[in-house]
């Protein structure tokens, strides 16, 4: 279902990109010279603007489904459960060319330091 959503979800992102760029440029940035006439209001809503309302308020719709289906998903942990696992001590390891020193088996999120040599 996840892959689903998001394969249309990145369909849409394509096609609002392409819609948005196939668009005239209205050339009053800023909301500067966009007045022209005695009217002085916005012109009707072109195909090409209807199309990219309905890609964006799908997109968004989309958007939010992830977010929903990937809430569900993770609800069956959290990080604060994984926090407090505790790890099996592992035995050191010996790496070739260095000098044989034992380490203590790591445990837990104790730093491991190498033994005191005096």
């Amino acid at each position: 279902m996840q892959n689903v959503v998001l394969i249309i979800h990145l369909l849409l992102a394509l096609s609002l990109i392409g819609v948005v760029l196939l668009q005239r440029s209205e050339g009053g940035g800023l909301g500067i010279g966009g007045s022209t006439g005695a009217q002085g209001g916005r012109p009707p809503l072109t195909g090409l603007a209807k199309l990219t309302w309905g890609f964006a308020v799908a997109f968004i719709a989309t958007s939010i489904t992830l977010t929903v289906i990937a809430a569900q998903q993770s609800a069956d942990s959290s990080v604060l459960d994984r926090i407090g696992v505790q790890r099996e001590p592992t035995a050191p390891q010996q790496v070739p060319g260095l000098p044989d020193v034992q380490l203590p088996p790591t445990t837990g999120d104790a730093p491991l330091l190498p033994p005191r040599q005096d």
